[in-house]
């Protein structure tokens, strides 16, 4: 029996990219390495406040799934009041949802598998709210593959997917979601 996860970003054009096959290996670590996992490009969302005024509609449509993960950029922002209402919302529903926040956004995540590859401090990184503008994109234009789908984002990612243990020291977020997620499995 197949496990059916949603994945909800802010943006699925290059996000899905990332976010997919994140989800996959978390997944798999948590004894499930045979979900589905879907990233959300119908409706299209299109930034943090579009994808969340989503949600109650997407939950509605989608009960068969057992598994919803809300994954935005944070922005600098702390979203974890909205989270938590988003999340008691689902649950009232009957639903799983799960939000996590990617500090600063979701190419930190692929990035954290290629710190040898970059010149600044991790902790630089982390905290810079233009990360994507400022770090990403010069490092995709570098190591990246214009002839992909996603601009080679996928093999980039599959690199740091290979390191999974350092992803989750450097993006302790993701540690936290894989955590509550294995919690929430096992209280169901």
């Amino acid at each position: 029996m197949s496990f059916l996860t949603l994945v909800i970003p802010e943006d699925p054009t290059y996000n899905g990219y990332i976010l997919k096959p994140l989800v996959e290996r978390m997944l798999a670590e948590l004894d499930k390495p045979k979900a589905r996992v879907a990233v959300l490009t119908n409706p299209r969302a299109e930034g943090y406040h579009h994808a969340k005024s989503l949600l109650p509609s997407i939950l509605d449509r989608n009960p068969h799934m057992d598994l919803f993960l809300f994954l935005p950029d944070a922005d600098g922002k702390d979203r974890s009041g909205k989270f938590e209402a988003l999340e008691g919302d689902a649950l009232r529903r009957g639903l799983r949802l799960f939000c996590c926040a990617a500090i600063q956004e979701v190419e930190t995540w692929l990035l954290a598998g290629h710190v040898e590859k970059l010149s600044q401090p991790w902790s630089d990184i982390r905290s810079n709210t233009a990360v994507k503008e400022e770090i990403f994109q010069p490092f995709l234009t570098r190591f990246g593959d214009p002839r992909r789908a996603g601009g080679g984002r996928d093999l980039l990612m599959r690199e740091t997917l290979s390191h999974y243990p350092g992803l989750l020291a450097r993006c302790p977020e993701l540690k936290e979601l894989q955590d509550r997620i294995q919690a929430g499995l096992g209280a169901s």
